[in-house]
């Protein structure tokens, strides 16, 4: 319950924080992260490719918390994974830059995406993938407070990929208009 709790208020935080946009190091982030989850899960073996020189324009202190959410979710959902691969990188898409966090363990059912990225929406059991059903939906509040979009692909025992961006076009005019919203 506490565990719970915690979560909620941090989802609520998120969207009252003033944004302090600045030029961030996504790699560096990814790689203090994982060095963390490898702390915390000494046993586990996962392969870890981080792209070089990720860099965007956004408020650090909410780009970690989004990329510590993913992070943790591609590391718990790959668990039952023998050879564990995690992958954080950038597209192109639609000539725009997206970054993602994919995975191959559980994986989700396309049917249930629009499920994702909202609180307690679960699409594996707590007994099988044990968590509160927030951590998405503070990754979706974050990437939306940038004005920027975030969704996710994936198939049923092959993995996901959660993608995002973040610092497109007129870096100070975008946050400006995100603050007055």
């Amino acid at each position: 319950m506490g565990v719970l709790i915690d979560d909620l208020l941090n989802l609520s935080r998120v969207g009252r924080t003033v944004l302090a946009p600045s030029k961030v190091d996504l790699s560096a982030i990814t790689n203090e992260v994982v060095a963390q989850l490898r702390a915390t899960s000494p046993d586990r073996r996962v392969k870890v490719d981080i792209a070089d020189g990720l860099v965007t324009y956004c408020d650090y202190s909410l780009l970690r918390i989004a990329i510590t959410n993913l992070l943790e979710n591609a590391w718990k959902y790959r668990s039952k994974t023998a050879q564990a691969h995690i992958r954080i990188g950038q597209v192109q898409i639609d000539n725009q830059t997206a970054f993602f966090v994919s995975d191959n363990g559980a994986g989700f059912d396309m049917r249930h995406v629009d499920r994702l990225f909202g609180a307690f929406q679960r699409l594996h059991s707590e007994q099988e993938f044990p968590g509160t059903g927030i951590g998405l939906a503070t990754v979706a509040r974050i990437i939306r407070r940038h004005n920027e979009k975030v969704w996710a692909q994936g198939k049923p025992d092959q993995g996901a990929a959660f993608y995002f961006t973040l610092g497109a076009g007129d870096q100070e005019g975008a946050y400006q208009h995100a603050e007055s919203n």
